[in-house]
């Protein structure tokens, strides 16, 4: 009997399915071409994969391929990939807890054998299996994870050298920055496990804020959202444009029933382009951390700024907190403070980073994950008190995510057989809050 799970954070539901007796969900709080990527794996650079991706790249205005030549051209590079998960239990009475087996998609990324997919396919797995188009399997290693833009990076371990020139065909990496509302995008994969289904719609918002799959508090920037249909099974699944190009990778769905309701999120190719060189090289990423959980400023906090009258046009993200000893706390970042009478005061309000306009908290953490690296020095324009402060402050690595993982909840059994007649149900939990 096969049933289907999905993991939840907040409204968003991870899009993999799964072969077990159980579901289970996870749950989070507080938010080019292919000559080009394997000379950038040999290299270990990645800031020269993001200028080679916009050379290598053009828009949608570049004559567009008609569907059936895109799916004939991609569907030897798609891949379904089969995890086995332990998932815990509060039944004493089996304290190891029970297996299951997920169903996600992948994408051939190079001629070395790696495959790109998203972590949450993988999880703690440390060998997966790869299943082609032709029906043919293969043992795939887990070389490399990252839970923060939940990117995984497999290679193929069992394929002979005769095999591997017909049977790994990268697919090409396309610059997502170049994606605007409304351009055609296309989605291949594997959903409920039904193999090379491939699905069609429009890039429907672009530069969206996506929380990270079980990094509490933190949040994939410049994610594409798209209305072409994709349900669990899609996860690790290429996003298409009319060139046949990656744009971005179908990780998932904002939904209130478990299935698809027309919102489909997708973390974008130059974040892969940025983030699998270093997967392959090092097996993790450090992402640069600023240490404060921020918010855009609304027009009601703005009420109780000083200095600031209530009808002005003033933007920026307020911080809210501060990590001792962080970055922020050492450039002399003030957080906001509750008074004796529960009132609330706002901190800083950061209206610019290395003079680039911040109007909303997006913006700077799109900024810092974009353009900076772990020790790069970056300057926060703030304003209290009536005045702007320039401070400078040196990005440091994000933490381990292991002290913002929120525990995780007994699994519930899924009375419906694989494809579910039903939608698992969903428990929602509070929104999340951005943290650069």
């Amino acid at each position: 009997m096969r049933k289907s799970f999905v993991f939840t954070i907040s409204t968003l539901v991870i899009l993999v399915a799964a072969i077990a007796a159980i579901s289970f969900s996870i749950y989070a709080s507080p938010l080019a071409v292919m000559g080009e990527q394997q000379k950038q794996q040999q290299q270990g650079t990645t800031s020269s994969s993001i200028s080679s991706l916009q050379n290598a790249t053009s828009s949608t205005s570049a004559s567009s391929l008609p569907l059936k030549a895109i799916f004939k051209q991609a569907q030897n590079s798609i891949v379904q990939i089969t995890s086995k998960a332990l998932i815990p239990t509060s039944d004493p009475s089996n304290p190891n807890g029970q297996n299951a087996t997920a169903l996600g998609s992948g994408f051939i990324y190079d001629k070395q054998g790696h495959i790109i997919t998203n972590n949450h396919v993988v999880g703690d797995a440390k060998v997966v299996e790869v299943t082609f188009l032709d029906g043919n399997r293969y043992t795939a290693k887990v070389i490399g994870s990252d839970i923060y833009s939940d990117l995984a990076v497999v290679q193929i371990q069992n394929a002979t050298q005769q095999q591997r020139p017909s049977l790994l065909k990268p697919l090409a990496i396309g610059n997502s920055s170049n994606m605007e509302v409304g351009d055609p995008v296309i989605a291949i994969g594997n959903p409920f496990g039904l193999s090379d289904t491939l699905t069609t719609g429009i890039v429907s918002g672009v530069g969206r804020l996506l929380p990270s799959a079980g990094a509490a508090g933190f949040s994939i920037p410049n994610a594409i959202q798209t209305d072409a249909p994709i349900n669990p099974g899609n996860s690790g699944g290429p996003l298409l444009n009319m060139q046949g190009q990656v744009v971005g990778i179908n990780t998932a769905i904002l939904s209130g029933t478990g299935g698809f309701s027309g919102l489909g999120f997708a973390v974008p190719s130059n974040t892969i382009a940025k983030v699998v060189p270093m997967l392959i090289q090092k097996s993790t990423y450090p992402h640069p951390y600023l240490g404060a959980k921020i918010a855009t400023l609304t027009s009601a906090i703005l009420q109780n700024v000083t200095g600031i009258p209530a009808t002005s046009d003033f933007k920026g993200a307020y911080v809210d907190t501060i990590t001792k000893n962080g970055p922020a706390d050492k450039a002399g970042i003030h957080g906001s403070t509750t008074d004796q009478y529960s009132k609330r005061h706002i901190g800083d309000i950061v209206v610019a980073v290395d003079n680039h306009p911040i109007v909303r908290s997006d913006d700077l953490i799109s900024y810092i994950e974009q353009h900076k690296s772990v020790g790069d020095s970056v300057t926060l324009t703030v304003y209290r008190n009536g005045h702007k402060l320039d401070l400078k402050t040196t990005l440091a690595a994000r933490p381990s995510p292991l002290p913002f993982l929120p525990t995780q909840l007994a699994p519930s059994p899924l009375p419906h057989p694989s494809p579910p007649s039903q939608p698992p149900p969903q428990i929602p939990t509070p929104p999340p809050q951005p943290h650069p």
